[in-house]
């Protein structure tokens, strides 16, 4: 279904078109609104990016699909279907770990054969403690699903109003403890507590330090691990299909360089190369900490000040390329574990790559219900510390990446691992190219970071100081990771909604095409 503008529809701008931004201009063009969508790279999809192989575009970001129904519900919203765009293909196997000792487990989409996988692998205790946490934590996620993630402006009253409903849920919580310390009772055997505490890197924190409720985020994988065919870009393409189709426009290689205020009102945007664009409503979809900065202009410097003194999350090292593989049968999701659970966060925490990180292989080629080609599609993803600021303009990474390659390569080969031809560090990511990439980020991929039990309540929101000016993006609520920062932008364009009472106003125009130059 394509969305006609209605005459004097108002104008939207969209500064960022990683996921956010892309899914605020679905939701802006759904609701009739003219959307400009600016992007400063040349291509769309911010951290779901991909790189060339001889084996074909490799993802150098996220590489699975969980909670599908926040896509689904994106695409309904033009009137068609996420399948129609792309094929998805529900994994049953979620992830393949691999431990120093020869062990595996496997988990599987079908809870029951988890527990029997658990019960193999550990022991009839094992699998009643795994059973016991998978409760814990589907309730955890289901209490606190909507009064949190699905609520645009959650509050402490809010949520102790929700937990004093369900008393229950307080021993649930552990609200004095870590992740790592509520792993430590549930689980006796420290392989599984080492395999949960992983949980709390998908929004870029340490289990020693993460709050205990985190628990909870493996239940988004348990309800269900997606593969994108040909890789996450593809899902990227497919928006940008949809909204070419249904009359965005989307501007590449556009360095939005001032938002322009008027009155306490966000009016029009200023790019680089001096083009002004007046708009009605602006949304920043990117690192809220390039607001909080100066990135775009001193006079919304002052929105989300908590970004510029709090701590960053967790960044990472990706490899992405193409080789025939070695070794160990590979599922699309693999973990390779160090026998030291606890020293690459003690690393990364001091603000040092780690000596021997847990190593996340995706094979991009598998999951799929053909064999792989004989040449396939690698990503390898390392834990790495954000960088400071002052390292960020640096132009060339200052560290030698080959003793990484080296120690990662010897670390898979130990577990009979490897690849042919062997990978380099030409296709390697670093944090410091991460922060070139998203300005102000300080090469952190989850923005600010999850230490602490009241660390998701201090991400900024949707609403902002500022009329007129909405945020969206893994920097803000409900956080980071593909469906959160999808979420993101429903917060913000049902924040605009709202605040928005009338569309038939007028809007300012400068030229017939709404741009001016000078």
């Amino acid at each position: 279904m394509q969305v006609v503008p209605t005459p004097r529809a108002p104008r939207a701008v969209v500064i960022g078109a990683g996921i956010a931004g892309l899914a605020c201009a679905v939701r802006l063009r759904a609701a009739g609104y003219g959307v400009t969508l600016f992007e400063r790279h040349a291509h769309l999809g911010g951290k779901i990016r991909a790189l060339p192989s001889l084996a074909g575009s490799i993802d150098a970001g996220p590489t699975v699909l969980t909670m599908r129904h926040v896509f689904d519900d994106l695409f309904a919203l033009l009137g068609t279907r996420l399948d129609e765009h792309v094929t998805l293909i529900k994994q049953q196997v979620l992830a393949r770990h691999f431990w120093p000792d020869g062990s595996t487990l496997d988990l599987f989409a079908d809870q029951d054969q988890s527990i029997g996988a658990v019960r193999a692998f550990a022991g009839n205790r094992a699998a009643q403690q795994f059973t016991r946490f998978c409760t814990r934590t589907r309730r955890l996620f289901a209490t606190f699903d909507q009064p949190m993630i699905q609520t645009a402006e959650p509050s402490v009253p809010h949520l102790t109003a929700t937990v004093l409903r369900n008393p229950q849920m307080i021993p649930a919580m552990a609200p004095l403890s870590t992740l790592r310390t509520l792993l430590r009772g549930a689980f006796d055997d420290p392989r599984l507590r080492q395999l949960f505490g992983r949980y709390a890197t998908y929004v870029g924190g340490s289990p020693t330090h993460s709050p205990a409720l985190l628990s909870l985020i493996w239940q988004a994988e348990a309800q269900g691990v997606w593969v994108v065919e040909g890789g996450m870009h593809k899902l990227v393409d497919a928006l940008e299909t949809l909204l070419m189709v249904n009359g965005v426009d989307i501007q590449t290689e556009a360095h939005v360089s001032r938002i322009e205020m008027q009155s306490g009102r966000a009016v029009a945007v200023h790019l680089e190369d001096s083009t002004r664009l007046p708009c009605d409503v602006v949304i920043h979809a990117g690192d809220p900490r390039a607001l909080a900065t100066g990135a775009f202009g001193e006079s919304v410097s002052h929105i989300a000040p908590q970004t510029r003194a709090a701590k960053r999350s967790f960044s990472a090292r990706v490899l992405s390329f193409a080789a025939t593989p070695t070794g160990p049968d590979l599922a699309h999701h693999n973990i390779f574990f160090d026998a030291d659970g606890t020293g690459e966060f003690r690393d990364v925490m001091a603000g040092r790559v780690p000596k021997a990180p847990s190593i996340y292989v995706c094979a991009l080629d598998r999951g799929y219900k053909t064999a792989p080609p004989g040449l396939e599609r690698f990503e390898i993803i390392t834990n790495a510390p954000a960088i400071a600021d002052d390292a960020i303009n640096q132009n060339t990474d200052p560290e030698d990446l080959d003793p990484w390659i080296h120690q990662i390569t010897r670390q898979m080969e130990a577990f009979g691992l490897s690849f042919s031809p062997t990978p380099n560090t030409q296709t390697v990511t670093t944090p410091q190219a991460f922060a070139r990439m998203f300005p102000a980020s300080g090469g952190a991929l989850y923005g600010q970071t999850p230490h602490g039990l009241t660390a998701a309540l201090k991400r900024p929101r949707a609403r902002t100081a500022v009329t007129n000016l909405y945020l969206a993006g893994g920097g803000t609520h409900p956080g980071a990771g593909v469906p959160m920062a999808t979420l993101s932008a429903k917060h913000a364009v049902e924040a605009i909604l709202n605040d928005q009472t009338s569309t038939s106003t007028s809007h300012p125009t400068d030229t017939p095409g709404g741009m001016s130059t000078g």
